[in-house]
């Protein structure tokens, strides 16, 4: 009987394998999305440009600088500042070097003010703490906006929903009342 029984739980019991995959596979997916940021965050940019004026301030060579930067960036950035990092390690024209990075609208500002401040590291950092200071400001701006928007588009609904509800329970009695005693008046 013990062995029929346990013959039919097992038989009869769906098997936890995929329940298992699942939980493997999560702390995968976590550590794949932990690599770097794949889409253009502004506010990892803007901290991947403290960093860079944190490392030129500190001494740190242009070209060491750039690719201690690269992790924070999202891939076609991150390619264009490891090539420039590359050109300058190798002793390449400033203006030459930085090249790459103008092709990607989230490294162009950096690069122009590279291509300027080609004599000092120290001034390419202030140029670095400048634009990360305004790439928070214009993500700030645009979540404000946004939310702004949202409470716009909220409010269409709202007005569609309770200002008839107020017509009929508010309005409309107050106005057959006095209709009836205007015309029982009458």
């Amino acid at each position: 009987m013990t062995f029929a029984l346990l013959f039919l739980a097992l038989v009869l019991v769906p098997r936890p394998v995929p329940v298992l995959r699942r939980l493997v596979a999560a702390p995968r997916a976590v550590r794949s999305r932990a690599v770097g940021p794949a889409a253009d965050d502004p506010f990892s940019r803007a901290a991947s440009w403290d960093l860079l004026a944190a490392c030129l301030r500190s001494g740190l060579p242009v070209a060491n600088a750039v690719r201690a930067v690269v992790a924070g960036l999202p891939p076609a950035a991150a390619d264009g500042l490891r090539e420039v990092g590359e050109l300058l390690a190798l002793g390449a024209d400033p203006v030459t070097a930085w090249q790459p990075a103008l092709a990607h609208p989230a490294t162009a500002p950096l690069a122009r003010g590279a291509r300027r401040t080609a004599r000092s590291g120290a001034a390419l950092a202030g140029v670095a703490a400048d634009l990360a200071t305004r790439v928070r400001a214009e993500a700030t701006d645009l979540a404000e906006a946004r939310a702004q928007r949202a409470a716009v588009l909220v409010a269409g609904p709202l007005a569609a929903c309770f200002l008839p509800a107020f017509l009929c329970l508010g309005v409309l009695p107050v106005v057959i009342g006095l209709a009836g005693r205007f015309t029982a008046t009458w």
